[in-house]
């Protein structure tokens, strides 16, 4: 492993004395603030959009492959001045990163489990091509971005702060190639609840495999914009047949793999007779979540039911609804924790889904558990002190 570089860096090109440039991190010491002078008004977080209001500064880190990382800066949020030729613009060379902080109980701001963050984004790094950073300086300039913004933490246990790191190629080439530029940033959104209500909202899913999210040997466990910018198209045809998701199937077996933007969970007796919490694995098509790990972790904890990181086909779950087998079945991500499924259409049938009519109990348990640590109303070294 190189100095300044927490990853074998390998497809993103960290090699040894060629890549001395790209494996010299930038260091949270070095950081600069020079924040806003003036200041917008603070929103009422019960009426936000997700993603449409942004706070007064941003952390922004330039990398070359001359210089390598400059210096950090903490300034005020403004808009970024990019080559009509970069990279990023004409061939996706960039990635980005979703998390949140969050106001406790005790008036505490908590990071969730930042560090799983810090280490997708690496990898989305070297598959991207992009250079290697230190992930613990990364968080640790993250820190004291959100320290600067604290105010702008929802004072509100139904909100959040979401932190949204972006990392571009600004190589300014047609080139298709290794970008020699890159620009590092980090803005920040506060969020109001996903569920307008305050409730539960069940969501209705689209399954047709003529559309594909990812494939094998491709990008899908990365966090790259292409994978999502060539799914809105997916997603609007999903909205004009009435549903508000689209249901990712792969593979001539119509295997389920993710649901919208999220990771899929099914709680359902299995082919066996026993209770089981199932989530398709980690073959490389399925974004290793934070919230999914999570949530397998505190189910494996528990040791109440079996828990599986396995294939689960369209057939599977059609036969176990015949047979009365399926309990609950939802999704998993950081906008929204967890979101109940209640309905699929799939091959021109809609498929019920009992989720609500079981509780969700589990669904519920599980977002009762990681909300209960995100606010502070419960002890876990899964939540980093911001401040």
């Amino acid at each position: 492993m190189i100095k300044g570089c927490q990853n074998e860096c390998t497809a993103g090109g960290c090699l040894g004395e060629t890549a001395k440039h790209m494996t010299e991190s930038f260091k949270a010491s070095d950081l600069i603030i020079t924040p806003a002078t003036t200041f917008k008004e603070k929103p009422d977080p019960s009426g936000l959009v997700f993603g449409t209001v942004f706070t007064d500064n941003m952390l922004i880190i330039e990398w070359s492959l001359a210089s390598g990382w400059e210096k950090p800066y903490i300034k005020p949020l403004e808009n970024l001045s990019l080559h009509p030729a970069s990279s990023s613009l004409h061939y996706a060379v960039e990635l980005f990163e979703g998390m949140k902080a969050y106001r406790g109980v005790d008036g505490k701001i908590r990071l969730f489990r930042p560090a799983l963050n810090m280490d997708r984004m690496a990898r989305s790094a070297r598959r991207a091509t992009l250079p290697c950073f230190d992930q613990n300086e990364l968080l640790e300039c993250i820190r004291k971005l959100v320290e600067v913004e604290k105010e702008w933490v929802p004072h509100s246990t139904s909100a959040s702060l979401y932190i949204r790191p972006t990392l571009i190629g600004t190589e300014p080439s047609l080139g298709v190639k290794k970008p020699t530029k890159a620009l590092l940033y980090v803005i920040l959104s506060p969020v109001g609840p996903y569920f307008a209500s305050g409730s539960f909202n069940p969501i209705s899913l689209w399954a047709d495999p003529k559309y594909v999210r990812a494939w094998k040997g491709g990008t899908g466990d990365c966090k790259l914009g292409g994978n999502y910018g060539s799914s809105i198209y997916a997603q609007q045809e999903a909205l004009e047949l009435g549903c508000q998701q689209v249901l990712w199937l792969y593979g001539e077996d119509h295997q389920i793999t993710e649901v919208g933007t999220m990771n899929l969970f099914l709680y359902w007796i299995n082919e066996d007779g026993e209770d089981e919490l199932a989530t398709p694995p980690l073959d490389g098509i399925i974004l290793p979540g934070v919230t999914r790990q999570s949530i397998l972790d505190l189910a494996r904890n528990w040791g109440e039911f079996k828990v599986s990181e396995r294939y689960i086909t369209m057939s599977d779950l059609t036969t176990a609804l015949e047979e009365n087998r399926v309990k609950e079945m939802f999704g998993a991500g950081t906008a929204c924790v967890v979101c109940p499924i209640s309905k699929i259409l799939y091959k021109g049938k809609h498929l019920h889904i009992p989720t609500m009519e079981n509780g969700p109990q589990l669904t519920t348990r599980f977002l009762n558990k990681l909300s209960d640590i995100q606010y502070g109303r419960e002890d876990s070294d899964w939540a980093v002190l911001v401040s």
